[in-house]
């Protein structure tokens, strides 16, 4: 006989897996992959929750700090980033004219970046939900691997998605800011 303890990490890191697959197929802007894609584990944990601690009191954001606090108690973490790449479609959803006045801007992101991550992100919690397991978009926890450059420069903007299978939901009966 199997019990829970005894199974709970392996699948676990088989959904995070089975998300992040699910966020690579995700329909990308003109077939074109601008989305990085990584799973931060338990041994990661301590150093992204000091940062957003760090983070949390520097921009007085108290959510950084309960953030930090929520993730020491899950096992794995999507982590979605994207970088700035026009698909030179000349838009201009982006605000300027089009791709080469954009790109006078290489900090500005291009809308369809912004689109791939966000359908990827989609992607994965609906995973995540078909399988049952809780989970959260977390800003905080991405602005914290961005500021230590875990994903490296190309990583322009993150987003991470923690995940746990605890009786109660961690990340929605949290405490009140």
């Amino acid at each position: 006989m199997l019990l829970e303890h005894e199974i709970k990490d392996t699948a676990l890191q088989q959904i995070a897996e089975q998300m992040l697959i699910a966020a690579r197929t995700a329909p990308k802007g003109r077939g074109i992959n601008n989305v990085m894609l990584a799973i931060a584990e338990q041994k990661d944990f301590p150093l992204i929750s000091e940062k957003m601690i760090e983070i949390g009191n520097r921009m007085d954001q108290s959510f950084f700090i309960r953030d930090a606090e929520n993730i020491l108690h899950i096992e794995y973490m999507l982590v979605l980033a994207m970088k700035i790449n026009p698909i030179n479609l000349d838009c201009g959803w982006c605000g300027f004219a089009n791709c080469a006045e954009k790109n006078k801007y290489l900090l500005v992101p291009c809308v369809f970046n912004l689109t791939d991550l966000a359908i990827a992100i989609g992607s994965a919690v609906s995973k995540a939900a078909d399988l049952r397991v809780d989970n959260r978009v977390m800003y905080s926890a991405g602005r914290a691997i961005k500021e230590l450059n875990l994903l490296g420069e190309e990583a322009a903007i993150i987003l991470c998605v923690p995940i746990s299978a605890t009786s109660k939901s961690p990340f929605f009966d949290r405490k009140t800011l």
